[in-house]
């Protein structure tokens, strides 16, 4: 089951229950670790950061590498053709000059992420618009300038690394959310050597918390 913090409240939905509705929308798979599969409302497949967990069996028309690490970069789990799109950071950071493409009807804008274990000229997170929803991948990075100017783009959902060794740690992603502030607020790469680290999730602290288990998908 996912598990999301209301304003003043926390309640809990029965993923059963949620699979079995009709899916009209688009819809994204948590893999576990930084690993998302997201499948538009037109059916376009798109990996990000493929690596953890389960779920690589669908032929991606997209794939997106936030850098070059390689709990990150696996696209050999993907089932790809030759019009398999992939774009890695150094496509859509070019000297620190982010890059924004559409595929389709799909917008990939690539935006900074960075921190001491990461260079800003090597790495990216994405904000990518697909069937109106607006999803914030941030990679592996800490809190970065062009966050400030997030919350005026009213952003549907924030996945924010939290595993304190690597990126920033619970504290900080708490404070990145709450400048953030999107709809949902989802904690990944949480954990190293782990799909998913509930404990550790649940220390994000803010009202928009979506926890979304590995192995989960959910509707956008």
């Amino acid at each position: 089951m996912w598990y999301h913090r209301g304003m003043k409240s926390l309640f809990f939905v029965c993923i059963a229950a949620l699979a079995a509705s009709p899916v009209f929308g688009a819809s994204l798979l948590y893999q576990g670790h930084g690993s998302v599969m997201i499948e538009a409302a037109d059916g376009t497949v798109i990996y990000v950061d493929p690596y953890a967990g389960e779920g690589y069996d669908k032929q991606a028309d997209l794939i997106l590498i936030t850098h070059e690490h390689r709990d990150h970069n696996n696209i050999d789990l993907v089932k790809k053709t030759d019009k398999t799109v992939i774009l890695r950071s150094k496509d859509m950071n070019i000297n620190c000059n982010y890059q924004t493409k559409k595929i389709g009807d799909i917008t990939i804008e690539a935006v900074p992420a960075y921190n001491k274990n990461h260079k800003k000229e090597e790495c990216v997170g994405y904000i990518l618009t697909i069937d109106g929803k607006t999803i914030y991948l941030a990679g592996d990075t800490s809190t970065t300038e062009a966050m400030k100017g997030f919350a005026d783009r009213h952003l549907d959902y924030a996945f924010l690394p939290m595993d304190g060794k690597y990126n920033m740690g619970s504290e900080e992603a708490t404070e990145c959310a709450n400048m953030i502030k999107a709809k949902h607020t989802v904690p990944y790469h949480m954990a190293p050597g782990k799909l998913f680290d509930e404990e550790t999730a649940k220390k994000l602290k803010t009202d928009s918390l979506l926890i979304v288990p590995a192995g989960t998908k959910i509707e956008l």
